[in-house]
């Protein structure tokens, strides 16, 4: 039976022949970069861009990995994590290009972080600043287990050092695409999620993607309003 998920596929196809549903819009594009000006910044290692393990190497070696120590990573590792999956990688004419690609190149997606054990950052919700490769301390406080709880009670999240929830800007996209820039948002995602999974792999870390969660549960512990901004895809890192 035909669902609200089944209409708005058939509602944002594009069909040869036919105008596309959505038009540039008129007014100026949404901000690309999001700041949370008032909140302590901490500035991350500078990332590697060279070496480290073969990449055919690294995609043998990729699967998802739940069972986790507990133990701390590094804050070298957790800079090389939020690089490969959002870190600015190029320039062209003055425009920053990242680590995953991104439909129109009009980066939706932004990346909290979860920290449960991170060595010298306190517990707490993070903000990856992606032009200021920083961290904004959003909370401070131990919240291993409202995540596992808000991830329909995937106890693993609990004991990850660090989960990564992604929210969706979709005003970013949709300034652009109309409602077909929903499609784009989830694959951006997606990609993002493909650079986190090969990035722990190659340094020897688990990494596990989560699709279920209660959405306004995860949006309340990140501070954002489920509307203009919403939580879309999630994923645990930890020592394995």
């Amino acid at each position: 039976m035909a669902g609200i998920g089944d209409e708005y596929h058939e509602f944002t196809k594009l069909r040869r022949g036919e105008p596309p549903k959505h038009r540039w819009r008129h007014w100026a594009p949404p901000e690309l970069y999001k700041l949370y000006e008032e909140a302590p910044l901490l500035k991350l290692p500078e990332p590697r861009r060279r070496g480290g393990m073969p990449l055919w190497e690294v995609i043998a070696k990729r699967r998802s990995r739940r069972e986790y120590t507990g133990e701390e990573i590094t804050g070298e590792e957790l800079s090389q994590l939020l690089w490969a999956t959002q870190g600015i990688t190029g320039e062209v004419s003055g425009y920053y290009l990242r680590a995953a690609p991104s439909a129109g190149a009009l980066y939706p997606i932004e990346t909290y972080l979860v920290v449960n054990a991170v060595d010298g950052l306190e517990r707490g919700v993070y903000h990856y600043a992606v032009l200021r490769h920083a961290l904004e301390l959003l909370r401070r406080g131990d919240f291993r287990e409202r995540i596992a709880s808000a991830a329909l009670e995937q106890e693993f999240l609990s004991r990850a050092s660090v989960v990564f929830v992604w929210t969706a800007v979709a005003a970013r996209t949709k300034w652009k695409y109309g409602e077909r820039g929903w499609r784009y948002i989830y694959k951006d995602a997606a990609h993002i999620c493909a650079n986190l999974y090969l990035a722990a792999t190659a340094l020897e870390l688990g990494c596990c993607a989560i699709g279920a969660c209660f959405d306004d549960e995860v949006n309340e512990l990140i501070g954002v309003d489920g509307k203009e901004e919403t939580v879309v895809y999630l994923a645990g890192v930890g020592r394995i």
